[in-house]
């Protein structure tokens, strides 16, 4: 199980802050049906099927909400800014062991969750999330992608988040810790320096 990170003032704890520090932009629903959205889709589904001739017409790519949301950003992502702000508009919710609600999320709830909301199905356990994806580089690491933690002494990952932002070489990142329920941290906070493992690339 996750223990609790140390708080620090760098923590973000709501969305008004993340909306100040520019991490999180609250969604613009669209008032003209002819407005174009955003959708820089990168067929997910069809990196993990080959579909036939008669398949195609059936599929369809899970990668917008029930509202007509814009993304202002031309080099946005559609899906991944989507995920973001899923994750985002639970801000301060209070951690739960096992939760995937807004009743209380644990960590790897958080991410389960958010992805199950887009039709992405991932492991449940954060230790099982770390076999899924593309292990990269921090360097290389983009908004979207899931960091990977190692706490308390254990053997193996136990704890996970999704990077939102990335300010030169500073990582901000949205998990749910014991403690202070869902919040965005640094990568750059000694306790996450220690403990971090490695970051894996989900979407492309």
């Amino acid at each position: 199980m996750f223990t609790a990170c140390k708080p620090t003032s760098s923590i973000i704890t709501s969305k008004e802050v993340a909306v100040k520090k520019g991490i999180y932009s609250e969604p613009v629903l669209a008032q003209n049906s002819n407005v174009k959205k955003k959708n820089n889709k990168k067929d997910f589904v069809a990196k993990q099927v080959t579909p036939s001739v008669n398949q195609r017409e059936t599929i369809k790519i899970y990668d917008h909400n029930a509202s007509d949301i814009l993304i202002n950003n031309e080099d946005s992502n559609y899906l991944i800014e989507q995920l973001i702000n899923s994750a985002s508009d639970n801000l301060g919710v209070n951690y739960r062991a096992g939760g995937t609600s807004p009743d209380g999320f644990d960590c790897s709830g958080l991410i389960f969750s958010t992805f199950k909301k887009f039709d992405i199905a991932l492991p449940r356990s954060s230790n099982e999330m770390a076999e899924v994806g593309t292990q990269i580089d921090p360097g290389k690491a983009k908004k979207g992608d899931l960091i990977f933690f190692i706490n308390r002494g254990q053997r193996r990952i136990n704890h996970v988040g999704m990077i939102v932002d990335i300010n030169g070489e500073e990582i901000k990142f949205i998990h749910s810790s014991t403690q202070n329920g869902v919040i965005i941290s640094s990568l750059k906070e000694s306790y996450y320096e220690r403990t971090f493992k490695q970051i894996n690339r989900i979407i492309e």
